[in-house]
């Protein structure tokens, strides 16, 4: 709460003055976020080039983004392990995130640009660890460079998206 009212530059007393709780203040966070997704998968979905697209997304979720949206999003998750309302939220847009990258990831197969024989909803989710994790890495680790990382995810993410022997 305290970094989120330095950030507003506005008290506590005053951020309770547009949110009546936490939880309505971490589900405003939550659709804010849910948009943001939702597009950059709506633009993937639309790129010449799905791999291109898929690497400029992946630059933006993880290496560009603000460190303190990764920390705040890390304490959301945290908070939703103690909090029955926040895990609510969260597990709102987690469903969200992985409906939209197994449709995303469906759309791409039947354009024949990745594997259609593909357990979607499995590729999705250790799509959405491997982001949790690279996430959590930039939040608890300040000497990961995640921009020297980011070639290594991505060769990892085609191979796991387009070679038949990297999954078993």
């Amino acid at each position: 709460m305290q970094a989120i009212c330095a950030e507003a530059q506005i008290s506590p007393g005053g951020l309770y003055r547009y949110f009546s709780s936490k939880e309505e203040i971490i589900a405003g966070i939550a659709e804010r976020d849910r948009a943001d997704v939702a597009e950059h998968f709506r633009e993937l979905d639309r790129a010449p080039d799905f791999f291109e697209g898929l690497a400029q997304s992946a630059g933006y979720y993880l290496v560009d983004r603000p460190l303190d949206e990764i920390v705040l999003c890390a304490e959301i998750m945290a908070e939703s392990r103690r909090n029955h309302d926040v895990a609510r939220i969260h597990a709102g847009i987690e469903s969200d995130v992985k409906k939209g990258l197994i449709d995303l990831l469906r759309n791409a197969a039947a354009r024949g640009i990745i594997r259609a024989d593909l357990d979607f909803a499995t590729a999705a989710a250790v799509l959405m660890a491997l982001v949790d994790g690279f996430a959590w890495r930039r939040a608890a680790d300040p000497t990961f460079d995640a921009k020297a990382a980011l070639p290594l995810v991505l060769d990892m993410i085609r191979t796991l998206l387009t070679d038949k022997e990297s999954v078993r």
